[in-house]
């Protein structure tokens, strides 16, 4: 019955935030970078942070200073969607929220160079989660996917959180992929659903490493995470500014060159991640070579993809420089 309640509750409040959006004009107009044509209600991701309250409050308030960082990143956040801020106010909280989390990890316990290397990484799967939201439903789809993995992990292999836990983030999903995975989306994630989501992944996948010591389970963003880096590089040969906005990652290449339908791109990235981590399953005695052997595909892949249809994107942006 409790999930039914989480369910119920999770659907009124994003209907409710969706009339404070029509009332207060939250919403993302699309523009010469965007992978959409049409105004779409902005921030509905915001569902993300309400399931994490929900568990908070119904489950005596666990994990206090991760709930703590997750409000913090999740308010400038969705101040950001309303009105643009700062970039040192926002990585100013950022910082502050991970330091909440890694307090929560236990990692302080540990030498100071895990914080600091831990500090760099999650700076960046935060805003290769934030650039990768940018069509209908890869951030839903793709998290449902990663989420439901380490439920997997927690409920047959090593458990590591609560489990009601990963079952208030999977609702919020849920209702979040009704209202997003579809040809014309009802709303976007927009920062707070991109970050907040980034910042509750990486709250699982960082106690679950912390946990068992096997850093192989970053395999589980491997997809996301090969396509943000290497493109991060070409726009580096391209001398580009990275921080940015662009349309240069696979996805938005299939979406806007190659015209493929924003839900079957979607649907691509999740399925590929689930099949990958399907196979981490089955090699987990050999994980960190599976690792290393799906990095080199999946770069292989992206190389030859960019060398076919890298063109078409330069195509594009010549002919709108000539307009």
């Amino acid at each position: 019955m409790i999930y039914i309640l989480y369910l119920i509750s999770l659907f009124a409040i994003e209907l409710i935030y969706f009339k404070i959006a029509n009332r207060f004009n939250i919403i993302d107009k699309p523009n010469e970078r965007s992978s959409h044509s049409s105004v779409t209600l902005r921030g509905g991701g915001v569902i993300f942070y309400f399931g994490v309250l929900l568990y908070f409050v119904f489950e005596r308030f666990q994990y206090p200073w991760f709930f703590a960082g997750l409000t913090l990143i999740s308010m400038v956040s969705f101040a950001d969607d309303i009105r643009p801020q700062s970039s040192k106010l926002r990585l100013s909280v950022h910082f502050a929220a991970m330091a909440m989390m890694f307090y929560q990890w236990g990692l302080y316990s540990q030498q100071w160079y895990f914080t600091v290397i831990a500090l760099v990484v999650c700076t960046g799967i935060l805003n290769a989660y934030n650039f990768m939201d940018g069509i209908n439903g890869i951030t839903g789809a793709y998290s449902l996917v990663v989420i439901g993995a380490l439920w997997y992990v927690n409920m047959f292999q090593f458990k590591f959180i609560d489990t009601d836990f990963l079952y208030a983030v999977l609702l919020a999903l849920v209702v979040f992929n009704f209202f997003n995975f579809r040809t014309k989306a009802k709303c976007f994630a927009g920062d707070v659903g991109a970050i907040s989501i980034a910042f509750i992944v990486l709250f699982l996948l960082g106690l679950l490493i912390i946990k068992t010591g096997d850093l192989s389970y970053i395999v589980l963003l491997v997809v996301y995470g090969v396509d943000s880096v290497l493109t991060i590089f070409h726009r580096l040969i391209l001398k580009e500014n990275i921080f940015e906005p662009h349309r240069k990652h696979v996805f938005q290449l299939m979406a806007n060159e190659l015209k493929i339908p924003h839900v079957l791109v979607s649907l691509i990235y999740s399925l590929l991640q689930a099949l990958i981590v399907f196979g981490f399953i089955l090699c987990k005695n050999y994980s960190y070579w599976y690792f290393g052997t799906i990095i080199v595909i999946l770069s292989v892949c992206y190389l030859i993809f960019k060398m076919k249809y890298f063109k078409l994107h330069k195509t594009v942006i010549i002919s709108s420089k000539n307009l």
